[in-house]
């Protein structure tokens, strides 16, 4: 019986030195900072990108952003649209009474790594059998006309949000996202019809009457994060950013970890798709500066901010 007590009586002792040493060790190594995501690397760790990356307050469009007249005079030059900030206005009001009113990104979390690949267009996708690797990530971005029928080994099988403007809409499924990326006010009145009734429109290229997809899942880019990407991204160059790398500079304001496939030049230094044989064999990267986005998206994979595919 003395033994017994003895031995629970050195416990006790062990255990008050257990918690004595904790309070003690705690004074002088302060509790470590939460971190804002459980991936192996969070974005917010790159201490030389936070210094440049400028967490845009609402990269997609709500009804309590008020874009800024400055804002808005800049986005009407990109396609001509001669129409005022007061049509803008009441058409982004109506544009609201059809899709939801806020499409806020799912916010970061300690416990959750928020995963993206990000998947272009580029040729360079062919036999690069990154099919299964895409389909892995939590959020799969794909942009515009992509497809996956029949390139399911190269480009994955999977897509959670789907980039498109007007002229290069497709049919969606209803569980994934539509997000627009609306160039001028026409394509917001063509969102706002081709939902639910029948859009009539003329514009550069021809424009698909009706969409099949959710409208609860609808979700519009802020038409400040296409000036901010431009400036503050490509300093200026080309006249506006492509739609491909506003999505990959997107996806950095909506995800904890980013994976990019699908970009680059083909041989010839046209931005040629995997899915179909170029025509213009002059095009290069249009009104674009392909050059200039394919340097900053090799740096950003450099720096470890990203992970860049390249292919071939």
């Amino acid at each position: 019986m003395k033994a017994k007590v003895g031995v629970f009586i050195s416990l006790l002792c062990v255990t008050g030195l257990g918690v004595f040493w904790r309070a003690e060790i705690s004074s002088y190594f302060p509790p470590r900072e939460e971190r804002p995501c459980s991936c192996d690397r969070c974005l917010s760790d790159h201490e030389t990108f936070m210094k440049r990356f400028n967490r845009f307050a609402e990269p997609l469009l709500s009804v309590r952003r008020n874009l800024s007249e400055e804002n808005f005079n800049w986005w009407r030059r990109l396609q001509s649209d001669g129409r005022s900030f007061s049509v803008y206005k009441d058409k982004v009001n109506k544009m609201f009474q059809v899709i939801p009113t806020s499409a806020a990104p799912e916010p970061p979390s300690p416990d959750r790594c928020r995963t993206c690949a990000v998947v272009g267009n580029s040729a360079n996708l062919k036999n690069s059998h990154f099919g299964p690797l895409i389909d892995l990530q939590s959020v799969v971005i794909r942009i515009n006309k992509g497809r996956t029928k029949d390139f399911e080994a190269d480009v994955g099988t999977r897509t959670t949000h789907r980039v498109m403007y007007p002229e290069s809409a497709v049919d969606l499924d209803d569980a994934t996202r539509l997000v627009l990326f609306a160039f001028k006010i026409l394509d917001l009145e063509w969102i706002t019809k081709a939902l639910g009734a029948t859009f009539s429109g003329r514009s550069y290229a021809p424009m698909k009457s009706n969409i099949k997809a959710n409208k609860d899942l609808v979700m519009v880019l802020n038409p400040a994060f296409m000036r901010y990407v431009h400036e503050v991204w490509l300093q200026r160059k080309g006249q506006y950013p492509s739609t491909g790398f506003m999505a990959l500079i997107l996806a950095l304001h909506i995800c904890d970890e980013v994976h990019v496939f699908g970009y680059g030049a083909d041989a010839d230094g046209n931005w040629s798709h995997y899915w179909e044989e170029l025509r213009n064999k002059k095009l290069r990267t249009g009104g674009h500066p392909g050059s200039v986005e394919y340097a900053m998206i090799e740096e950003l994979d450099r720096n470890q901010i990203i992970k860049f595919y390249k292919g071939w």
